[in-house]
């Protein structure tokens, strides 16, 4: 599977993004999905997941109610809707998939990743 990501760019705090990251390769419908961010100098922190249907979702405590992780499996896309956006969101955000159906909130279990897009929230 190869993911590509985009949608990122700069933005006022307050304001908001939408993130893509299609899949190719093969269909992701068959695959948990992830949302990743690596800010300047600190290790790469979970997002948000979403399992193969879209029914079941998890959040990191610092984007819940603000950020909403869906899936068009028709579109082999997942996005990540980005609200209220902070300075502290500022980041390279990643996506990424791993087989079965458990949600996963830690980077080590995912088996792909997309290659980043920039989102640089502005104060």
């Amino acid at each position: 599977v190869q993911l590509q990501a985009s949608g990122g760019g700069l933005v006022q705090a307050g304001g908001s993004l939408r993130l893509s990251c299609a899949a190719s390769g093969r269909p992701s419908s068959g695959y948990v999905m992830g949302w990743f961010r690596q800010a300047p100098g600190k290790e790469r922190e979970f997002v948000a997941t979403i399992n193969w249907s879209g029914g079941s979702t998890a959040y990191a405590d610092s984007v819940k109610d603000r950020f909403t992780i869906s899936r068009d499996n028709a579109k082999n896309t997942v996005y990540l809707q980005m609200n209220s956006l902070k300075p502290e969101d500022t980041a390279v955000y990643y996506c990424a998939a791993k087989g079965g159906i458990r949600l996963l909130t830690t980077q080590g279990g995912y088996d792909y990743w997309g290659q980043g897009t920039l989102v640089t929230v502005s104060s």
